[in-house]
């Protein structure tokens, strides 16, 4: 039998049934989505709770799965791994067979070792850190797949764009010490310098920091024509706003954690000209075109990690009706040995559990939205 980590009871709290959806019955199959549902990424985990629930709603409308119908449950984690673990723990207590989840690397990589003793299958639509599926890896563990990509592949193509457009200009590296923006910084960095690109500043911030002008100062002084940030969005769009109140108008450029309205609306029109990179938009998918019509007739956009959250409930769905199973072995086996017809394409995923071919581009921001470049 697998074993429990952390303290069960204090998730608790954190855990909530789909809004709207009766209570499960015996012959349902439980599954779940966990995110900051609250706090100061709360818009991330509304875009992972949409799209479980959609995925969940059409999946059901078309007779389930295994002949049974899925019963969602909503967990808390505010990107906290403390939380994530307790989260994780009240999942497995209460016997679901999937998590789709979570969105931060750090909240990710803990709860991934309970999810494993627990029996779970694990997709995350959001955490990009190669550590997840590396050291699950080594663990010899099967239940850890992703539907996004790594930071080893989104640094790869920021580094070697920075290098390649800003040849001889002076370069900061920030990174705010989480699992994610340290990731993905340093693979930025790595890729830059194989470049042949050196930085004449790397520094380190702290999630939750307001106050940046000190950090604007330095580069300032410097000399920094690019500063390129590994973080998330609250405190990348102060560190712009700042930047521009303060007159350095260097080129801000950083990755995935900016998809969302929200940065434009921290930033206004600092924002302007702020670039990240993002997978292609797979709202332009044909893929994609039904589900994406049917949220917007319900009024909701389904940006950023909307859509790779009901990938990864389908590619179960998918997986379970391929092995006539819903144990964590027959779902990795399965995940393994096929492609998926899913909303932002066909997926498929390697011996680690990440997706084959991640692809990265970049995007830029103008007059509050982002746009492929």
């Amino acid at each position: 039998m697998r074993r429990l980590t952390g303290t069960i009871a204090a998730a608790a709290a954190l855990l909530a049934l789909t809004a709207g959806m009766p209570g499960a019955k015996a012959e349902d199959i439980l599954v779940g989505v966990a995110g900051p549902i609250t706090g100061p990424d709360a818009q991330f985990g509304e875009q992972m709770k949409r799209g479980a629930q959609k995925a969940v709603e059409d999946i059901n409308a078309k007779g389930g799965v295994l002949g049974k119908k899925l019963k969602l449950l909503i967990g808390d984690d505010q990107c906290d791994a403390t939380q994530a673990v307790a989260v994780a723990n009240k999942m497995v207590s209460d016997k679901i067979v999937f998590m789709d989840g979570h969105y931060c690397s750090s909240t990710s990589i803990p709860a991934s070792a309970v999810y494993n003793d627990g029996g779970v299958l694990q997709i995350t639509p959001a955490s990009t850190n190669p550590a997840l599926t590396d050291d699950a890896a080594a663990k010899g563990w099967n239940n850890v797949f992703r539907t996004v990509g790594r930071d080893d592949a989104q640094g790869g193509v920021a580094g070697k764009y920075i290098a390649e457009k800003y040849k001889g200009k002076k370069v900061a590296i920030i990174q705010d010490k989480t699992a994610y923006g340290k990731g993905l910084a340093d693979e930025t960095k790595k890729a830059m310098n194989a470049a042949g690109l050196k930085e004449v500043m790397y520094e380190s911030i702290t999630r939750g920091d307001k106050d940046f002008s000190a950090l604007i100062s330095k580069m300032k002084q410097a000399g920094v024509d690019v500063f390129y940030l590994g973080g998330y969005h609250p405190e990348a769009g102060l560190l712009v706003r700042q930047a521009r109140d303060q007159g350095f108008n260097a080129q801000f450029i950083s990755g995935d954690a900016l998809v969302t309205d929200e940065f434009w609306k921290i930033t206004g029109k600092a924002g302007e000209g702020v670039l990240m990179t993002f997978p292609p938009d797979p709202r332009n998918l044909p893929s994609a075109k039904a589900v994406v019509d049917s949220f917007k007739k319900d009024g909701y956009d389904p940006e950023g990690y909307t859509l790779y959250t009901y990938a990864a409930m389908q590619a179960f769905a998918a997986a379970a009706e391929k092995a006539k199973s819903v144990k964590v072995d027959d779902l990795s086996k399965a995940l393994h040995s096929m492609t998926v017809d899913t909303v932002i394409g066909k997926l498929s995923w390697d011996k680690k559990g990440d997706i084959n071919d991640a692809k990265y581009v970049f995007y830029v921001w103008k007059d509050g939205t982002y746009k492929e470049m």
